[in-house]
């Protein structure tokens, strides 16, 4: 699974890809390790912090949820990110668990 639900929120493991032709999520990714990521298209670049902005602000709209409840914990530099969702909402769980389904 791409995300964990804790107490606090929940954690959104991504693999981002910049400078696509559309912001979307495409499917879920799994790596050499075995850890599935959701992976995402933005239409930014990756300079100056563009895409993560673009990222969270996807994000955001996408999961009906004020741009202040997301967080990038780790992976600002690099396309593996991880994402603190301040919220576990059944109404975002179902989101979530949609977006893998399009495997």
């Amino acid at each position: 699974m791409f995300y964990e639900a804790n107490e606090q929120g929940v954690i959104l493991r991504v693999r981002l890809t910049p400078n696509s032709s559309a912001c979307s999520v495409r499917d879920v990714f799994t790596d050499a390790a075995g850890q599935d990521f959701l992976k995402i298209n933005v239409i930014s670049v990756p300079e100056k912090g563009k895409a993560n902005q673009e990222l969270v602000a996807f994000l955001a709209k996408s999961l009906k949820l004020p741009k202040s409840c997301l967080k990038i914990v780790s992976g600002e530099t690099d396309r593996y990110k991880k994402i603190f969702i301040a919220d576990k909402s059944d109404k975002l769980l179902q989101i979530l668990q949609s977006w893998g389904a399009k495997e």
